[in-house]
């Protein structure tokens, strides 16, 4: 069961504020790419890393099959740093609840694919971010024959 929420329950100043998140270039993103770019990394952004499947990455290698995502804290309900709204909460609940539904569906989808998969939140530190990217990638790269 999904709580639905019309137009009518959302009032403007929410409106206003949830039609200003970026979904795209985010800070936390931005940092990221621009600390594996000084690595010499070289990579897409906002791709899907299976175009038959409806997931858009935030950093993709293709040769090296990785796909990163940057993961907001209050979005993604980081259980260090996540929060649950107590106004509207069933609905925030539901919401939230299915963002993290859809991330493990789309890390399993991609894994079937022969992709791995790297979440990293929001509050993490750029240069450990960025180390765990490059770490994985040789990984990747030290695997194949």
């Amino acid at each position: 069961m999904t709580a639905a929420r019309s137009s009518a329950d959302v009032t403007a100043g929410v409106r206003r504020s949830m039609q200003s998140n970026r979904c795209v270039d985010t800070k936390p993103e931005v940092r990221l790419r621009s600390a594996l770019h000084r690595r010499g990394l070289r990579f897409r952004k906002h791709t899907r890393p299976v175009q038959a499947l409806r997931c858009t990455a935030d950093v993709v290698f293709p040769t090296e099959r990785v796909a990163v995502f940057v993961d907001g804290c209050f979005w993604h309900s980081c259980p260090q740093h996540g929060t649950r709204p107590k106004k509207n909460g069933d609905w925030w609940n539901a919401k939230l609840d299915r963002n993290v539904e859809r991330d493990r569906r789309n890390d399993d989808q991609l894994a079937a694919e022969g992709w791995c998969v790297v979440r990293i939140w929001e509050h993490q530190p750029v240069d450990e971010a960025a180390a765990l990217v490059q770490s994985v990638l040789q990984s990747t790269i030290g695997d194949t024959p």
